[in-house]
């Protein structure tokens, strides 16, 4: 499964915004959780403007705290590039269009909160 910036934010801290449901699916031991580079580049990002001061932490430790929470880095392909790009639809957040093109290309399931993912038929987890 691909966990979306604000879940994988709510899972780092133990946030209880992250719902029960989710919690439970990264949790479960059988669990393949991957992060998406568009995430890193998210959350970075709006750590910098000062949007985000609450992932301030996993902003500066990025790649430690993912390892140490057991998620696999998820590169952007160019597959994922086009398949972004070519997404018809609502959604008009880059970064979210990038996960939902990888969730598709990669068959995965993805924990988010957004329910206009709903929109474009991938397997929601919340």
């Amino acid at each position: 499964m691909l966990i979306d910036s604000c879940a994988l934010v709510w899972f780092a801290r133990g946030d209880p915004q992250l719902s029960e449901l989710g919690r439970r699916a990264l949790d479960a031991v059988d669990a393949r959780r991957f992060v998406s580079a568009a995430s890193a580049w998210e959350i970075t990002t709006k750590v910098r403007l000062g949007k985000w001061p609450a992932a301030e932490y996993l902003a500066a430790n990025f790649a430690p705290v993912i390892n140490e929470l057991g998620f696999m880095e998820l590169p952007v392909t160019v597959e994922h590039g086009r398949r972004a790009g070519m997404l018809p639809g609502p959604h008009k957040d880059p970064c979210d269009r990038m996960l939902i093109a990888q969730v598709e290309a990669e068959d995965l399931s993805i924990v988010s909160s957004d329910r206009i993912l709903d929109e474009y038929h991938i397997r929601r987890i919340w």
